[in-house]
């Protein structure tokens, strides 16, 4: 009887304290900017090390953390993303994207990647690398809080006002209430004008574009080009940004016609 009350008081029916501790250690890991010791894991989580040791084991013999040769620390796999990927939704999202990516890297002579929402944050999904000597791009998997990238603040900005709400709660750190009205707006102000580009936050000389790729009136996903500055440009960023905005609506056409065939 207690420990009904005690669930119904958490919020949940049910509970299942072993997956926990193993949700527990991949969202640790997650969050991690490097490789994490066994202990650290176990004191981060305040647990014992007795708790984790065998939860740990089987992560890795199942493929989800691996360990890091120089430091023994854990970290990561790919395997959840991929996991992800398998998706229909995602996958048929990718799968029409990434030819039209293809065309605008060749046309704009830019690398250019494709980014979903996921808990708050944005993850890469797909890119395409530019073939010219000079050039940036950002790694398949690649995860920044929302609020904190072009690609975020599209996504974010082409949603409803219940979608924002639900998003503004996953946001980690959590932006304070100046901050969340000025993002809000700067989103109000995207939104009008169909497109962000911004200085690169990370890069110097990067002005990162990013346009949303609408499907049901909602960014399903933002296409973003990272413009490299050059002395010598062949194209300019406002080239470059109707370029995305072309790709952008060529892929929602895409999916649009893949939803009626469903």
């Amino acid at each position: 009887m207690e420990q009904d009350e005690h669930e119904e008081q958490d919020g949940r029916r049910y509970k299942a304290p072993a997956l926990e501790k193993g949700l527990d250690i991949l969202e640790l890991l997650a969050n991690a900017r490097d490789p994490m010791s066994f202990t650290t894991i176990a004191d981060q989580l305040d647990r014992s090390r007795g708790e984790l040791h065998r939860m740990v084991q089987v992560l890795q013999f199942r493929g989800y953390i691996e360990q890091d040769s120089a430091s023994e620390g854990f970290r990561l796999t790919d395997r959840l993303f991929s996991l992800g990927m398998r998706q229909p939704r995602t996958r048929n999202l990718v799968e029409l994207a990434l030819p039209v990516m293809r065309r605008l890297v060749q046309e704009s002579s830019e690398s250019c990647h494709l980014a979903l929402h996921s808990r708050g944050e944005i993850v890469v999904v797909a890119r395409v690398e530019s073939g010219e000597h000079l050039g940036f791009s950002v790694r398949v998997g690649y995860r920044r809080p929302l609020p904190w990238t072009a690609s975020g603040t599209v996504l974010y900005a082409f949603q409803s006002d219940a979608v924002r709400t639900r998003w503004e709660g996953l946001f980690d750190p959590p932006l304070s209430t100046k901050d969340l009205h000025a993002f809000r707006a700067h989103a109000d102000a995207i939104r009008a004008a169909g497109l962000e580009q911004m200085p690169s936050p990370l890069i110097a000389g990067v002005i990162d574009t990013s346009v949303p790729i609408l499907r049901s009136n909602a960014a399903a996903a933002a296409l973003t080009v990272p413009y490299l500055e050059r002395r010598q440009p062949l194209h300019t960023a406002q080239q470059v940004a109707a370029m995305a905005q072309a790709a952008a609506r060529q892929i929602a056409d895409q999916l649009i016609q893949s939803d009626e065939r469903l």
